[in-house]
């Protein structure tokens, strides 16, 4: 869903991504893709460092909006978005979008070694830090069980693993790059359910003390979020964690007990 293309306009005295830390603060935003149908209306958040926030919704509620907006595929109409106390328009885009780690549905590997496509994420990173990150992706055991292990070459579409393997080794990569922000798909949908385990406990250690966004589509994978925004026509309609939200018996209740029925 990132494929827009854009110009890119250099900011005079960009903030520097380095010294962010992950705090994110939505003040009053208004978004409409057209300026005459605004459809986030007033929205307001603070997320501290280290917290999760989950975005669900029915498909095509436009969860992927926020997301949009935060890395300045587009910006808002009105209010801002800021990211340690700075406005992400203050940011140079190419940097802004340096501060987040992405782990989307599909999965980008490129022809070559394991050991080059977990190192993508941070090219100057050493061996151990490389099997260290692919122990906290869960993927360690397996790669040790291939031929060449972590020097096996992946084919041109890495089709010589299975999908569930092309994400833990996605993750992998996101842990060593130790980006502040993420932004996670949650694509457990095309795998069995011990994968799904593995994938579970791999994204839980690389959300561990980093900011999160989770886009999510099976409700019962963020019970635990800080904070859950729910999402219906392209708006957010209601928001609080797990508990307060089936409280309400409103709009959450009805996606969770649906998905507990069928």
């Amino acid at each position: 869903f990132l494929e827009e293309k854009e110009e890119d306009i250099t900011v005079e005295n960009p903030v520097n991504p380095k010294i962010i830390k992950g705090n994110v603060d939505f003040d009053h935003v208004h978004f409409g893709y057209n300026p005459n149908k605004i459809i986030i209306n007033d929205f307001n958040a603070s997320v501290n460092t280290g917290q999760t926030v989950a975005i669900v919704g029915p498909t095509g509620a436009g969860k992927t909006t926020m997301i949009k907006l935060l890395l300045r595929y587009y910006d808002v109409n009105s209010g801002s978005i800021k990211i340690d106390g700075n406005d992400v328009r203050n940011f140079n885009r190419y940097d802004l979008r340096e501060i987040f780690g992405m782990v989307l549905q599909d999965t980008w590997l490129f022809k070559g070694t394991i050991k080059e496509n977990i190192r993508y994420g941070r090219l100057d990173a050493t061996d151990e830090e490389v099997v260290k990150a692919a122990k906290a992706a869960n993927i360690h055991h397996f790669i040790e069980t291939l031929p060449g292990g972590y020097n096996m070459e992946l084919n041109e579409d890495a089709s010589n693993i299975s999908q569930g393997q092309k994400q833990l080794l996605t993750i992998a990569r996101t842990i060593l790059a130790d980006n502040k922000i993420l932004i996670l798909d949650e694509a457990t949908s095309s795998v069995d359910t011990r994968t799904e385990m593995l994938i579970q406990k791999a994204m839980n250690n690389l959300m561990n003390g980093r900011t999160s966004f989770v886009i999510a589509h099976r409700l019962s994978t963020i019970k635990d979020a800080d904070l859950i925004l729910v999402m219906k026509d392209g708006d957010i309609i209601e928001q609080g964690n797990h508990v307060t939200l089936l409280e309400k018996q409103g709009f959450y209740y009805e996606l969770y007990n649906s998905q507990f029925s069928e």
